[in-house]
């Protein structure tokens, strides 16, 4: 057994694992740990200026590298930023390893007001991580360390969290190093995989939903030849997009209402509201059951907890996304569910519907959202944070490659999109990384520039500046009789962003971005866009018309009552 430093064996075991940067920053509490990562050149170090940027800078290497992200903090306050980063990553399952500090280990539950105590730390994250750890001494941080990514590495992939005191990054001690979990892709039994092929074979109108898990699982190559072999036409999820290339033949394209109840909001909806079977492949149905009532579900889910909380008539197949795909696909073939009508024509028809003709017309966001979509590669990562182009972007950008379209989930995290893309970049130096941003969310963390101009992550910025919290200054006038506190005082973008040392432009009209968004990603730093916008309208008079029964605009059932 080697005899190492618990800061040694920590960087060792986070090799073998295969990490190769670590967002973060140092402290006092972290000095043996940053000594070894210092003296080991395996692993870069990538210093960030705000616990919450570093762990989104983690959340968004793992989603695009499909590797586990590592972030780095100091115990108490810095675990209380991080957590924003990981309460992101946890609602996208995207995998990421939280290394906290701790007390020194004798204090540890004591009460007496040491350095960066928190109490019972690791329950600020509990909500927001699958699994905890106290690596207390050198023997046991290879341990945690194992466990960790092969928690990751198994079912839902979420955060993780260890917690290593000071004097165990610097003690020395025999250690017992681990070689990475061989992790397996569970996949149904065989008569579970041919009775839902009977199922596909024998349905009517057969729909295919696939979320985030795709993505987590390398299926999409799968998934489009899921949809080839039977002629059975997908809707992704938000967290889906990008699984199937949006102009497939059999692609409808995204589903996203952001209010659950009100599900006449998108087309979609009515869509596989006809479907007699959907087959759901790595979703949450986090929105509810958009599924009809009298259609068969065959969930296919990573998640036991998400196989059959949907609804009763759910045939449900646990199991890894591709792994159970590609064994369905024999199955199907045996059944011969892929001798039905093609549905392109029915695909196209509706693609139409959902457009609609004059929708440039009438949502201002749809044609600069098309400037945007000629003016960079197809392959580009864009990171869209809580604006209002962002949420626009979940249906009716167009997405063509894997993993190219990256949002907050669920958090729907303000500012987590600047910090993001900057991980993504870290991942994939040689992709074009984009990041569209309000100005709202932009300025939380736009402090991280110093970082991207330190290491050279020439990330592109788009910033659209309405110098509001456009949104809910919108939804105020509109629903309860004008807007209150929601404008914003900014600093000039382009004397801001020069300040660091990087790139500005400054385009007098979004349509500008034709020009300068090719030049941007020319250029060899981070860069920064300053595009100014006048108030947005909520898109399309259904959505307006059913914004006054949302929840947050009226009383509810137990609650006070006009």
């Amino acid at each position: 057994m080697p005899v190492m430093s618990g800061g040694e064996a920590l960087a060792e075991a986070l090799v073998r694992e295969g990490v190769e940067v670590i967002f973060g920053i140092p402290g006092i509490h972290m000095s043996g740990i940053m000594a070894a990562l210092r003296d080991d050149p395996r692993i870069r170090m990538i210093t960030t200026r705000h616990e919450a940027a570093a762990s989104h800078m983690a959340d968004g290497y793992a989603r695009v590298s499909g590797k586990p992200g590592v972030v780095l903090v100091v115990p108490g306050a810095g675990v209380y930023n991080a957590a924003t980063g990981l309460a992101t990553a946890y609602a996208r399952s995207s995998p990421v390893l939280a290394i906290a500090g701790q007390i020194p280990r004798g204090q540890i539950g004591g009460g007496s007001g040491t350095h960066h105590e928190v109490l019972d730390q690791g329950s600020i994250v509990q909500p927001v991580t699958k699994w905890r750890r106290q690596a207390l001494t050198p023997r046991e941080i290879p341990d945690a360390v194992s466990e960790a990514f092969r928690q990751m590495r198994t079912g839902r992939p979420r955060p993780t969290l260890i917690e290593i005191p000071p004097e165990a990054g610097v003690e020395r001690d025999d250690v017992v190093l681990r070689d990475p979990a061989q992790i397996p892709r569970p996949v149904p039994s065989s008569s579970q995989l041919r009775e839902a092929a009977r199922v596909i074979a024998e349905s009517r109108l057969p729909l295919i939903y696939a979320g985030g898990g795709v993505a987590i699982s390398d299926a999409e190559s799968a998934l489009v030849a899921l949809a080839e072999a039977t002629n059975i036409p997908v809707i992704t999820s938000s967290g889906g997009k990008g699984a199937i290339p949006d102009r497939h033949p059999l692609s409808y394209g995204s589903c996203f209402a952001p209010w659950g109840e009100h599900d006449e909001m998108n087309e979609l909806f009515e869509v596989m509201q006809a479907a007699d079977v959907v087959i759901g492949i790595g979703a949450r149905f986090s929105l509810g059951n958009p599924a009809g009532e009298a259609s068969t579900l065959i969930n296919i889910n990573i998640d036991e907890d998400e196989l059959t909380r949907v609804q009763a008539n759910t045939l449900p197949l646990h199991g890894d996304a591709r792994a159970t795909v590609e064994a369905l696909l024999p199955c199907l073939r045996e059944a011969d569910a892929g001798d039905r009508p093609s549905p392109v024509e029915a695909v196209v028809a509706a693609r139409r519907l959902i457009a609609y003709a004059d929708i440039r017309r009438q949502e201002p966001q749809y044609p600069i959202l098309e400037t945007m979509q000629r003016s960079i590669p197809e392959d580009t990562h864009i990171v869209w944070d809580v604006t209002q182009f962002g949420y626009y972007a979940r249906t009716h950008y167009q997405v063509h490659h894997p993993k190219t379209f990256i949002d907050s989930g669920y958090s729907f995290n303000l500012g987590f999109g600047f910090p993001t893309a900057l991980g993504a970049k870290v991942a994939h130096p040689d992709r074009h990384v984009l990041s569209v941003n309000g100005d709202g969310g932009f300025l939380f963390n736009a402090v991280e520039l110093a970082t991207a101009v330190k290491y050279g992550v020439n990330v592109v910025t788009v910033v659209f500046r309405d110098d509001a919290f456009g949104n809910v200054a919108r939804d105020l006038d509109e629903l309860f009789g004008g807007t209150y506190e929601t404008d914003l005082h900014n600093p000039d973008l382009v004397a801001f962003t020069e300040s660091f040392g990087a790139v500005a432009m400054r385009a007098g009209e979004p349509a500008e971005l034709e020009t300068l968004l090719p030049q941007a990603l020319a250029c060899q730093a981070p860069v920064v866009i300053d595009v100014p916008v006048g108030h947005m309208p909520l898109p399309r008079a259904k959505f307006m018309a059913a914004l006054p029964s949302l929840p947050w605009t009226r009383p509810q059932d137990g609650l006070i009552s006009s």
